[in-house]
């Protein structure tokens, strides 16, 4: 990313044999440097169509029969004259492939640069740029649904409209400095409260949202826990619809963590079954138990298993859920009361999620996995409202949230205007860079264009 000016090249497509691969070049001279180790001439040709022919080496070698498509200045994903080569997915191919445009004047591209590129030409803003990189690693539909909306600049149309009303009044603040000896009022005090806390409310929603995102991008980590011989290995069987777990009378059959990933309605869930948790454990099975409560550590969600059958087995996991609650009270805890089908008694729980099952016969599993469901996406509507899944963003969306309310208390305590510039400005800073958008030209800007100072 040193010099944008030149052409750069690199495998487009992952590394190792397939059909087809596609080495991408972007850049000023991309056709010039295409054209020099090409059989066909890419002068005249118009963009977005696509030339058959063969590439050969510096030294006229024969490479492959290759598919060359064109893109002009300013109509490709880079903005920049762009061109892609389809070969074989030979790695000798590519990298002879490779080796010629480094010939023929191409460099090898930094990771990322084609969409830095695309970020400094103005074909994305930032977040745009960041949702690439998450839309190629989404591997559940929620996730691509969240990239792919981000992509399309759902997130920074928001943050847009949010941005100019913050301008919009932070100009008018300024002017009142500006003219601070004739006691003029530009700005309404309580109009600008009022979009103070009206702003305030949105950037919490999606600060909010985050762990949510957050979930759905990375996986939502479930550990099963419990005593030995509740179940939980024949649960995480039933949820998986395959015998992943060896099932046992013997208690402590499971001495290992075992992880699964399961997809429960566009949501990936990383499923773990812990060893059971009891005293006077022997060597081996105490040192599943010690990896167990680690992972409830992890673990995002802990579903606690009672065995039904036992007298006030369910009681004890009750004590055991309050215990967890309170040493981490992010966790969600549901509790999950097994061997129904052998007992129907029933224990009222005001407290925390309940459900009950038969981890054998299967009953219940499907009201497990809609409150498994439920408990992650909470209020939120995954259909219409923008989650915020990147860090950098929900560490923005703080600060931003911050400085709006360190604005608020400067109005509700007629606290003098450079204050509350000072902190609106800020809070424009912190939203412009999730966006990308950080220069304080726009306030000026939006000053000199609605007030025509001078004239």
């Amino acid at each position: 990313m040193v010099n944008s000016h030149d052409t750069i090249c690199a495998l487009a497509t992952p590394n190792g044999l397939g059909a087809i691969a596609i080495i991408r070049l972007s850049g000023p001279n991309s056709k010039r440097i295409v054209e020099q180790c090409f059989s066909k001439s890419l002068k005249n040709v118009d963009s977005h169509t696509c030339h058959f022919g063969n590439i050969k080496s510096v030294q006229n070698e024969l490479i492959d029969e290759v598919l060359v498509t064109v893109f002009d200045h300013g109509k490709s994903f880079t903005g920049e004259e762009s061109v892609e080569i389809s070969c074989h997915a030979s790695p000798f191919i590519q990298k002879k492939i490779l080796e010629t445009l480094l010939d023929c004047g191409a460099r090898l591209a930094e990771p990322g640069e084609f969409t830095m590129r695309a970020f400094s030409n103005g074909k994305m803003d930032l977040s745009q740029a960041e949702a690439v990189a998450d839309l190629i690693a989404s591997q559940s539909r929620n996730a691509h649904n969240i990239a792919l909306k981000q992509l399309k600049g759902g997130f920074s149309n928001e943050l847009k409209d949010l941005r100019e009303k913050l301008i919009h009044f932070a100009s008018l603040v300024e002017l009142e400095l500006d003219f601070a000896e004739e006691d003029v009022e530009f700005a309404d005090r309580k109009e600008l409260n009022q979009l103070v806390s009206d702003v305030l409310l949105y950037i919490n929603r999606l600060a909010k949202s985050f762990e949510l995102g957050n979930a759905i991008k990375n996986g939502v980590p479930v550990a099963i826990v419990g005593a030995p011989n509740t179940g939980k290995s024949t649960l995480l069987n039933q949820l998986l619809g395959e015998d992943r777990a060896i099932v046992s009378d013997i208690a402590g059959t499971t001495r290992d963590v075992i992880e699964e990933e399961l997809t429960i309605d566009g949501i990936e869930f990383r499923l773990i079954d812990t060893a059971g948790i009891r005293d006077n454990a022997e060597t081996i099975e105490a040192m599943g138990i010690e990896r167990s409560k680690a992972k409830i550590v992890q673990a995002s969600i802990v579903l606690c298993m009672a065995d039904n059958s036992i007298p006030n087995n369910t009681a004890e996991v009750l004590d055991w859920a309050r215990e967890i609650r309170t040493l981490h009270p992010e966790k969600k805890v549901v509790i999950v009361i097994n061997k129904y089908d052998i007992s129907q008694k029933t224990i009222e729980i005001s407290d925390f999620k309940q459900v009950y099952i038969s981890a054998k016969q299967g009953t219940g599993i499907e009201e497990l996995k809609k409150i498994l469901v439920d408990t992650i996406i909470a209020d939120f509507d995954l259909a219409n409202e923008t989650i915020v899944s990147n860090v950098r963003h929900y560490n923005a969306l703080l600060k931003t949230r911050t400085d709006l309310e360190k604005a608020k208390f400067a109005l509700e305590t007629n606290v003098t205007g450079d204050f509350v510039a000072l902190d609106l400005r800020q809070a424009m800073y912190h939203l412009g860079t999730i966006t990308g958008q950080i220069s304080e030209d726009d306030l000026l800007a939006n000053i000199f264009a609605k007030f025509c100072i001078g004239k």
